[in-house]
């Protein structure tokens, strides 16, 4: 008999801004030491305590739970974040996603998405033609909510991720949060980077490429970061995608393949 899982999500802001913010599908069981560890994270997050720390968990409905494969995992090293946005850019190209709509998101991650200049609270969604903006509401953005691993699956990341040297809250997050993403309908691709100041890795994911990890997307010591959702042109059902990317319980219960590090190769 399966046990009923739980949603507990946690957002964290400082002087009226996003700060942290965490999703995972818990036992109840887990729930009391899971929401001590995510108050914790926020009081002690490296870009300042926290003022306001709001932790959401409501229980999920078993039949609407779906299952998924994590995507195949890549690391491409680049020399510094100049070449890892040119690496970023030949990727997101590849997936569909034309030059103009990958560097207005480069432009708006790098200097605040919000009205306000600040980081956003969710992800742009963008049109991968034009690159226009559709998310409903620009300063907080889409916030993917509602996944995570099995037991099984969680172990089997860990070994493979610790076999690379990427064993870290960071790399699995990210990879859980984008293998969520790239199954939505009308999802070509992700791009991503932290805004946290001495995380300098950012990723593009989509499911015909997998998860592309950069180790340099942005200086260090940036506090800039955060995600754009790129959708392909007039396939968009916005509050379809909306309420899939915030309410469909999705636990995946296997894992991808992990390659090892390759240095990017400029095209030619």
């Amino acid at each position: 008999m399966k046990r009923p899982l739980y949603s507990i999500r946690m957002q964290a802001s400082r002087n009226g801004h996003h700060l942290s913010g965490a999703e995972h599908l818990s036992t109840k069981a887990e729930l009391e030491p899971l929401a001590a560890s995510l108050i914790k994270r926020a009081l002690e997050h490296m870009r300042g305590r926290a003022e306001t720390i709001q932790l959401s968990i409501d229980k999920v409905d078993e039949a609407q739970i779906g299952y998924g494969v994590l995507p195949d995992l890549h690391t491409y090293l680049v020399d510094d974040y100049h070449q890892g946005r040119r690496a970023a850019a030949a990727i997101l190209q590849k997936a569909g996603v034309t030059s103009a709509a990958i560097e207005g998101a480069m432009v708006a991650m790098a200097s605040g998405a919000a009205p306000d200049g600040h980081n956003m609270r969710g992800a742009m969604l963008i049109d991968a033609v034009s690159g226009y903006r559709l998310e409903p509401d620009q300063a907080r953005g889409v916030r993917v909510s509602r996944m995570d691993l099995t037991e099984q699956a969680r172990h089997e990341l860990t070994l493979g991720l610790r076999s690379l040297g990427l064993d870290n809250a960071h790399v699995r997050e990210a990879l859980v949060l984008a293998g969520k993403v790239v199954t939505a309908p009308g999802v070509l691709a992700e791009l991503c980077w932290s805004d946290d100041p001495d995380y300098t890795a950012g990723y593009v994911a989509s499911a015909q490429l997998g998860y592309i990890r950069f180790p340099h997307l942005k200086p260090k010591g940036e506090e800039r970061g955060g995600r754009a959702f790129f959708l392909a042109a007039g396939e968009q059902n916005l509050s379809e995608l909306i309420d899939y990317l915030q309410c469909k319980p999705l636990l995946f219960d296997h894992i991808g393949q992990f390659h090892r590090s390759r240095q990017w190769v400029e095209p030619s």
